[in-house]
Formats: structure tokens, C-alpha cells, sequence
């Protein structure tokens, strides 16, 4: 079976609904970022601080097009994959693509604890939070939106939505 990418802002529900997805289907999980600091032993906080942001794209989009080769796996990309090196048309090609699509009001519920450990929002204050989430999604919103599947991750810890995506993967392994 080809792969299923999950796609969406961070804190989204990536890693989570892929838990859930590869648990329920059978299928490897792969969380991109985790594949990535194994590979170079080093954090993607690390990876950002020393090659920018261009030069981890660049790192990401190679370990993208490695992953997307693989079989029976649920890959939970980074948030900012999809955006970069015309990789939305490499995982549409590859296998099905999920956008988890959540409101900018959750997403800053869900980071704000969490954002030490996420170096493009680490040193936000919440309301700076708030508006860099905000220009960042509609900048990355088109991106995301070429995903085979849209659902939506807005509720904290209603993920009914995973039975559709099940649903249909089992669809089409008919």
C-alpha cells in the first residue's frame, strides 16, 4: 500500500491522528522530524540554528523523497513540509496526502505550552503567537489545501474524523 502523508500546521495533530492511523490500519508510522534528528543525531531545533531554514528544507525535501518510497507507512510530515520544494505534487504523487486543518484559536491553545521545543515559535509571546500562526497559515493554507483529503482537527479530543480516513484507506486497498 502506498504511504499516507499527514500534513497541517504544527500542532495540528499530525503525530497524533498517526499514532491512531498506523495503530488502526496496521501501517508503520514515520514522523518525518523524528526521521530526520535520527538520521543527522542532532534536533531540528539544531538542524534550523545551523543550516537556516533553507538549508533544512532542502535536508527535509531529500528525506521527503526517501520516505515517500516506502510501503504500509503513515508519514506525519513537519509543518512546514508541504510548503517547500513542490513537495504537495511529490506526496500526491506518491500516496495519499491528509490535511489536518485546525483554527488559529487551537492551535495556539495546543503550542503555547509546547513551543520551547519549536524553533520558529519559540520566542513568542501569546499574542505574538497568535499573529505569526495566523500570517502563517494563510501563507501555507494553499499549500496544504492540495491534499487528497481535508478534515477537520479543531476539537481537543474529538477524532471521529479518523474513522473517514480509515473508511477510505480501506477503500481503496479494495
Amino acid at each position: 500500500m502506498h504511504p499516507i502523508f499527514l500534513v497541517g500546521y504544527m500542532g495540528s495533530g499530525k503525530s497524533t491522528v498517526g499514532k491512531m492511523l498506523s495503530a488502526r490500519l496496521g501501517l508503520q508510522l514515520i514522523d518525518l522530524d523524528t526521521f530526520i534528528e535520527n538520521r543527522f543525531h542532532k534536533t531540528i531545533a539544531q538542524l534550523f540554528e545551523e543550516r537556516g531554514e533553507s538549508g533544512f528544507r532542502d535536508l527535509e525535501h531529500a528525506m521527503l523523497q526517501e520516505v515517500s518510497g516506502f510501503e504500509d507507512t503513515v508519514i506525519a510530515t513537519g509543518g512546514g513540509a508541504a510548503c517547500f520544494h513542490d513537495n504537495m505534487k511529490l506526496m500526491n504523487e506518491a500516496g495519499l496526502t491528509i490535511y489536518l486543518r485546525a483554527p488559529v484559536e487551537i492551535l495556539v491553545e495546543r503550542l503555547k505550552y509546547g513551543r520551547s521545543q519549536r524553533p520558529l515559535v519559540s520566542q513568542k509571546t501569546d499574542a505574538e503567537l497568535y499573529s505569526f500562526i495566523d500570517e502563517m497559515l494563510q501563507t501555507r493554507d494553499p499549500f496544504y489545501s492540495q491534499a487528497q483529503m481535508i478534515v477537520d482537527s479543531k476539537a481537543v479530543l474529538d477524532f471521529s474524523f479518523v474513522d473517514d480516513i480509515v473508511n477510505r484507506v480501506e477503500e481503496e486497498r479494495k
